[in-house]
């Protein structure tokens, strides 16, 4: 099984960015724990702060894995461009924020992801990351 995480904007701050929302581990600390407690499945990570990478990046995994953990941090809120690259590609994706957005700032109660998301995990912080992964593996699972 192959799963793609695609972190967007300010997510390579992880560990350091206002650690009382987001946390104090690294999100690379985070993905060798994931790996090491997921090793039947290859995990692919990619994070940008640009834009039209992320586009690129869905793009191309979009063909190639079973399933796409997507946080697209602040442009969850702005992108219509990357609502289109989900819409356009095979594998489904689950939405992923760290913090619960519903419960901040009301811009942020706005997803331009979420409605072209198989779903959605919010609040549970680096956890929904593994959750999206255990969703994807009986996802599989119940297609063989």
């Amino acid at each position: 099984m192959k799963i793609a995480i695609i972190n967007g904007p300010n997510l390579n701050l992880l560990g350091k960015r206002e650690p009382s929302v987001y946390g104090q581990k690294s999100f690379e600390d985070f993905l060798a724990e994931l790996r090491a407690r997921h090793p039947a499945v290859e995990i692919r990570y990619y994070q940008s702060n640009v834009e039209g990478e992320l586009i690129n990046e869905i793009q191309k995994q979009g063909f190639e894995v079973d399933g796409i953990i997507f946080n697209p941090g602040g442009y969850t809120h702005t992108s219509v461009a990357l609502r289109d690259a989900v819409s356009a590609i095979a594998a489904p994706v689950i939405e992923v924020h760290i913090s619960n957005v519903h419960a901040r700032e009301d811009f942020r109660q706005v997803s331009y992801i979420s409605g072209v998301a198989k779903g959605t995990i919010a609040g549970l912080g680096l956890q929904g990351y593994e959750l999206a992964i255990l969703h994807f593996q009986q996802l599989v699972a119940t297609k063989n």
